[in-house]
């Protein structure tokens, strides 16, 4: 699978901390279309609080939020619509109990699936934010296609891009960033690129042994 990485190390950071960015190179495809006609539903069991003036809400306690195909988990979430119609959701989990999120692809059985400390969702740019402890999947129905770790991922749906950052907040070894692409084998194709078994040798029915002279 070709993928193109642009690295870029702002002169602020310190050498551990390091931007990458991931370009996919799959089929044109975003998140689910059909989710921007979906309204947004949201459960939780402690507390919640609507301020119709300002246009935000705010829910506490095993927060559930859906769009769709969108599903957005977590212990808080403080969500809001901009002035000029657009939405904003900042969610934060807990210890033990991250954020996750998920939402289809527009490819048929493929999804996006990650989580995070925190997570900030804005519809404007059509991006995910995932903050702190980030893992997140590209899944080909159950398989793991791709696989992105660190302290900071911006996922863009629209452009199908994800930018990593290191850092102290990165589950990984030292605060690196962590990249997985598992090889995009088709079914049959096992079977295809193994080597041809030999053919059994068979008795000449033409040559005879010769004699001795």
């Amino acid at each position: 699978m070709a993928c193109n990485f642009r690295a870029a190390m702002p002169r602020h950071l310190i050498p551990l901390v390091t931007a990458l960015t991931l370009a996919l190179a799959l089929p044109a495809a975003q998140a689910e279309k059909a989710d921007r006609l979906k309204p947004f539903v949201f459960t939780q069991d402690k507390l919640g609080r609507v301020d119709a003036v300002n246009q935000r809400t705010e829910l506490l306690g095993n927060v559930v939020v859906t769009k769709g195909s969108l599903l957005l988990k977590a212990e808080k979430v403080d969500f809001q619509e901009t002035k000029d119609g657009y939405h904003q959701a900042f969610a934060t989990g807990v210890p033990g109990q991250p954020v996750t999120f998920r939402q289809a692809r527009d490819i048929p059985g493929e999804s996006i699936d990650g989580v995070a400390n925190q997570l900030e969702y804005d519809t404007r740019t059509e991006t995910v934010r995932f903050v702190g402890n980030a893992t997140v999947r590209r899944l080909r129905g159950a398989a793991v296609a791709e696989e992105v770790s660190g302290a900071v991922i911006v996922y863009n749906s629209r452009t199908e891009v994800f930018t990593l950052e290191a850092g102290s907040a990165s589950p990984n070894p030292n605060g690196r960033t962590r990249i997985v692409m598992m090889p995009r084998v088709q079914p049959g194709d096992e079977a295809a690129s193994a080597p041809a078994a030999p053919l059994p040798l068979k008795p000449s029915t033409t040559l005879q042994p010769g004699k001795p002279s």
